[in-house]
């Protein structure tokens, strides 16, 4: 007796908002590729160094050197995570299915490519939540370079 196990079908909709949702953490890579894929693991390590630099900075202020290095890579973890999610909420219908369920074979006009509501409303989100990340890590960024250059700068003239 032989066990016949049909392809598993992945849904567009389902990969946007795993991105969206919990893209820092790769989760939407695990849906996609499985536990074999390396990027899935690797996706956590840099939000959770941005969040130990959250961590610090809410500790020791904001004289830590090493928060304002690791908050922006937070935000960029972000950032990249809402960005993969309006990458997908966006892609062809026929893209997604030969990509995706290539070993499912199924026509562009299954639903589980196509864009619904749900995948509009994700890409509204991750550009307003993308963003804010992404003009946060940038802000964060500039001002401790700045800063840096101001002392350096005292301590140059004195």
């Amino acid at each position: 007796m032989t066990v016949s196990t049909s392809p598993r079908i992945r849904s567009k909709t389902i990969a946007a908002t795993l991105a969206f949702v919990f893209g820092a953490l790769g989760l939407h890579r695990f849906y996609l590729f499985g536990a074999r894929d390396i990027w899935a693991w690797l996706t956590p390590v840099p939000t959770l160094a941005g969040l130990i630099g959250l961590a610090r900075f809410s500790n020791l202020g904001q004289d830590d050197r090493l928060a304002w290095v690791l908050i922006p890579v937070f935000g960029l973890s972000v950032a990249v995570a809402c960005g993969t999610a309006i990458f997908y909420a966006l892609m062809q219908p026929g893209r997604w299915q030969s990509h995706y369920n290539a070993s499912a074979q199924l026509p562009e006009t299954h639903p589980s490519g196509q864009t619904n509501w749900l995948c509009i409303m994700i890409v509204v989100a991750a550009l307003m939540l993308g963003a804010v990340a992404l003009m946060s890590s940038l802000v964060m960024s500039f001002q401790a370079y700045f800063e840096n250059q101001v002392e350096a700068a005292r301590l140059i003239s004195q």
